[in-house]
């Protein structure tokens, strides 16, 4: 199971509703927000070269219940730079992603 899933919310400014219902999603899939290690969304602004950034939201392999239930496309796992957590346990960054530091 390593397969990433990520879903682009468009602008940043109207991204809220979106990422709200992403959050309510993943408590009714896990039950609680800090659900384990291996299991978390997180997101990310981007702009590619664009005025205006979209958010990114990238969703763990074991996070797929909720990847699936917002026809999230899978891709290969991000980079950690830039990315946010928006839920699931802290610890999903040394898990999710063992090269970071800081």
């Amino acid at each position: 199971m390593s397969v990433w899933f990520t879903k682009n919310l468009g602008d940043a400014m109207l991204a809220g509703a979106v990422l709200d219902q992403i959050h309510e999603r993943f408590l009714a899939a896990y039950g609680v927000a800090d659900s384990g290690t291996e299991t978390a969304v997180f997101i990310r602004h981007e702009s590619e070269g664009r005025l205006h950034c979209e958010v990114k939201a990238y969703f763990s392999p074991a996070a797929d219940v909720v990847a699936r239930a917002v026809e999230a496309e899978p891709c290969n796992r991000p980079a950690p730079d830039g990315l946010s957590l928006l839920v699931g346990s802290e610890d999903s960054w040394s898990t999710l992603f063992p090269e970071r530091r800081g």
